[in-house]
């Protein structure tokens, strides 16, 4: 009788980059995977089916890779996250930690990098590249990111972290918000990861939240509420 293959869920929002990763890993005779897009259809697809590995890009439309590598958990508190992004997720490195994820691999690494880290969590080892170690060493001597988030005067949004914030207060979804501002919602998603990373917060909720608190939403939106 055969035995039961790894099953690994791979959530990006590039059809090719799933696709194209899902060929990778089904040529080992062990594993198995499937791809979703829209990340929002994971928490119904969590329902039914059993994932031993999940490689979730990190900016997607409706739900980040923060955001839904969150409701995976709450979902599975076992679940093994690795976060599959082509961006530097240095900026994020302390809050993807804290939510539980169990590693980082860039889109540019090699079939043999990419199925060694699967192999890796699944023996609960940690992974993170080299070049990101590199950068978590040069910043030992800094500021921890953590203690910013906890004093008020360290955080700073940018103008248009602002703008952002603004608009997702007013219940604007981030296709809405990227029409008003003139940008991408590509653009919209990768600014909102920042903004929620600043605050130490993993959803527009929370973020509106601790930004009530902080004093950060523009008073005209203050006083409306």
């Amino acid at each position: 009788m055969a035995s039961r293959k790894i099953n690994v869920l791979i959530v990006d929002d590039h059809p090719t980059v799933g696709e194209g990763t899902k060929v990778i890993i089904e040529q080992q005779e062990d594993m198995k995977a499937d791809v979703i897009v829209d990340s929002e259809r994971v928490k119904d697809i969590l329902k039914q089916e059993k994932y031993e590995i999940y490689l979730v890009d990190l900016y997607m439309p409706k739900l980040n890779g923060i955001e839904l590598s969150k409701i995976i958990l709450q979902i599975d508190p076992d679940a093994i996250i690795l976060i599959y992004t082509g961006f530097d997720i240095m900026s994020h490195y302390n809050l993807l930690i804290e939510l539980g994820v169990a590693g980082f691999i860039s889109k540019t690494a090699t079939q043999e990098q990419l199925i060694t880290a699967i192999r890796c969590v699944l023996r609960e080892e940690a992974v993170i590249p080299l070049q990101l170690l590199k950068q978590l060493r040069r910043g030992e001597t800094g500021p921890s990111t953590n203690e910013g988030q906890q004093n008020l005067g360290d955080i700073t949004l940018s103008n248009i972290e602002q703008q952002i914030l603004d608009e997702v207060s007013k219940g604007l979804t981030n296709n809405a918000i990227a029409l008003n501002l003139s940008m991408s919602q590509r653009t919209i998603e990768h600014h909102l990861t920042k903004i929620f990373t600043k605050l130490g917060v993993g959803s527009r909720t929370e973020a509106l939240l601790k930004a009530r608190e902080y004093g950060l939403l523009s008073m005209q939106l203050v006083r409306n509420d």
